[in-house]
């Protein structure tokens, strides 16, 4: 019974635990990245629909509250292109915020292996490290 366990046991250390060591890298630049990059991209455009640029920016010329004169078109129109320009500085940061993330899911594996390095470096001062 204790043969079978150790074989069981070797066999889980080997190939499921060693195995999933040498498959993260592969993982998290393939699947990983595209999970990341899908939910950067559904999170900017659902900004944009949130903040409804593309629906201001169609009724630029339209007079809001009916208000068809001409001091109601011109007031209107200047009043939908300060909402427009504001909204789109909230989009812009939120899709620098968002591409942050992005940038920093493809680095961070690089940051944590030279963190590494430099940890050994100072607890084993080896010369070829």
């Amino acid at each position: 019974m204790a043969k079978v366990f150790g074989s069981s046991l070797t066999r889980y250390i080997l190939i499921e635990l060693i195995g999933d060591l040498l498959y993260w890298p592969v993982w998290w630049y393939s699947r990983g990245l595209r999970k990341v990059a899908e939910f950067c991209w559904q999170s900017i455009a659902g900004k944009q629909r949130e903040l409804g640029i593309a629906i201001w920016i169609k009724n630029i010329f339209v007079p809001m509250f009916g208000q068809y004169d001409w001091e109601g078109r011109l007031i209107s129109f200047f009043a939908r292109l300060v909402i427009i320009c504001s909204r789109s500085v909230v989009w812009i940061f939120w899709s620098l915020l968002v591409s942050t993330v992005l940038v920093g899911w493809i680095l961070l594996p690089f940051a944590i292996y030279y963190q590494l390095i430099e940890h050994f470096r100072t607890v084993f001062p080896l010369p070829w490290l």
